[in-house]
């Protein structure tokens, strides 16, 4: 098989066989010092003819999508997928910080599309309706991430920090955070579901991942809270 190369905050690394790579606190790509980051969290290595990504981790998950955002995968621990695509990109919390890095390939198995076959025969997109609040609540939880696309980590906010910045009662944000986690929730995406295990800040690290990977928000929707600021400097 051909070596792979993995890209994370403008350095590369090579995977070749039979050794692979691994990804984490203390590993052969170390990705931050953060105490919450498993020393071995991700290896790639190959078997049976593929490249696979694993989660040799015992409590953090990850995403991985293809470069679309179409097709997510979560990584839950001791999981792996095979690396069938060009390009791959992965994210995963650890504490309160979100990261992220890119596994580039020389073959595409596997091509993604944005459409479907609707009962009539014609092609349809499918994406998930937001609100404008919905879509303000998730631009301003991903606010740091989208900023900081080229530096490989962002920050998760504090739940008052946000409601803050939007001018909402902690009470509000709540409530948002609730309802949109269970319409993702009801569409499928995991990892979102409440539960006495289920701290907020684990919900919103998922929320910022699949938001972020399945470009349901993307940079150019930042400039809703370039309003917000011009005109809380309008009335000041």
């Amino acid at each position: 098989m051909k070596p792979l190369r993995v890209e994370y905050v403008g350095e590369w690394y090579d995977v070749k066989e039979p050794d692979g790579l691994s990804i984490g606190r203390e590993s052969d790509l170390v990705i931050d010092e953060n105490p919450f980051l498993h020393r071995r969290f991700l290896q790639i290595y190959p078997e049976n003819g593929l490249w696979w990504l694993g989660n040799t981790g015992n409590l953090l998950s990850a995403t991985v999508t293809d470069p679309s955002g179409q097709i997510q995968a979560w990584l839950a621990p001791g999981a792996r997928i095979p690396i069938v695509f060009e390009r791959m990109h992965v994210l995963f919390s650890a504490g309160s910080t979100t990261y992220d890095f890119t596994i580039h390939g020389d073959k595409e198995y596997f091509a993604s599309s944005s459409s479907f076959m609707d009962r009539s025969g014609a092609t349809t997109i499918d994406p998930i309706p937001l609100t404008s609040g919905q879509r303000l609540f998730l631009v301003a939880l991903c606010e740091d991430v989208l900023r900081a696309r080229n530096k490989g980590h962002g920050h998760i906010p504090s739940s008052s920090a946000t409601a803050q910045r939007l001018g909402w009662t902690l009470t509000a944000f709540n409530r948002k955070l609730d309802n949109v986690c269970e319409k993702l929730d009801l569409v499928g995406v995991p990892g979102l579901r409440g539960s006495r295990g289920n701290l907020a800040i684990n919900r919103k690290a998922r929320l910022i991942e699949y938001a972020f990977a399945s470009h349901l928000v993307t940079s150019d929707d930042l400039v809703l809270l370039d309003r917000i600021d011009q005109s809380q400097e309008t009335v000041s």
